[in-house]
């Protein structure tokens, strides 16, 4: 087994400066080893922890009409606990050990940038996890006035068996979705900073996108009730909004610097006498 103790050599050793070959799939597998080792510390602490993972992903059914009263998830096969429990104790390790492997994935793309566009990647990488953690509380606030909505739509004579396998898969879903879709402002503000989408075409698309929003959020959201569905197309509509203000921002920023770089250059033509030898020529 490769040690683990020190990362490869990150000056370039190849022609020109440049990693060769061998020398980036070396680093490659070092940071994927360290990804690894990371999630499946995770994993083991996730599993460690299933209780109170697990009284926190019930909580929104606790907040029901049926599950106040006895807040009770039921089991139906022999390996249902044990499944879920890994299944969790799976996603859990990867949120707990994200900063690692997050970190690990910057680290092996950001060399090949330059200065300006490491900024660039690791803002939006930090951007990135924000908005995820937005979606992800937006939904575990909101989850349960759907399901109280389908928990109690058949009327007071029928009484809904939720199993603990249906009811975290869905939770996981509903929080997997929710952040999913955030990162929709993200992708906005990518195309803006590489200069396919300008803020005045995001203006004058406003409409469009909007309604396009509130198409996806209905195919998203699996409860299909007006609550989950408005409380996910509701944001991100702000969010569009947000993402159109920013690219004007930082377009008439871009525009400032432009012209006061062209003052720069003129002025120091002009003390060098660059000027006159341009008009004579």
């Amino acid at each position: 087994m490769p040690a683990l103790t020190r990362a490869p050599t990150a000056v370039p050793s190849g022609p020109g400066g440049r990693m060769t070959l061998i020398e980036h799939l070396r680093e490659l597998r070092y940071r994927v080893l360290i990804s690894a080792a990371a999630i499946a510390v995770g994993v083991v602490v996730a599993y460690a922890l299933w209780e109170p993972i697990y009284d926190f992903l019930r909580a929104p059914y606790c907040g029901t009409s049926r599950g106040r009263d006895t807040c009770q998830l039921y089991a139906l096969g022999i390996f249902d606990q044990f499944t879920v429990r890994m299944h969790v104790a799976i996603i859990g390790g990867a949120v707990l050990s994200s900063p690692v492997w997050i970190f690990h994935i910057g680290r092996f793309i950001t060399p090949a940038m330059y200065r300006k566009e490491r900024r660039y990647a690791v803002g939006f990488m930090l951007a990135g996890l924000v908005l995820f953690a937005a979606g992800v509380a937006n939904a575990y606030f909101t989850v349960a006035r759907g399901l109280d909505l389908f928990l109690s739509i058949g009327g007071s004579n029928v009484i809904p068996l939720v199993t603990l396998q249906s009811y975290l898969s869905f939770v996981t879903v509903m929080m997997l979705g929710f952040g999913a879709a955030f990162e929709f402002p993200l992708v906005v503000m990518f195309l803006n900073f590489t200069g396919a989408l300008s803020a005045d075409r995001m203006r004058k698309s406003r409409r469009g996108v909007i309604f396009g929003t509130f198409v996806v959020a209905s195919i998203i959201v699996p409860t299909t009730d007006p609550f989950t569905f408005l409380a996910m197309a509701l944001p991100l509509s702000g969010l569009y909004e947000g993402c159109i203000v920013l690219a004007r921002l930082r377009e008439r920023r871009a525009v400032t610097q432009s012209r006061e770089l062209d003052a720069f250059e003129a002025g120091l033509a002009a003390e060098l006498g660059l000027t006159d030898l341009s008009k004579g020529l």
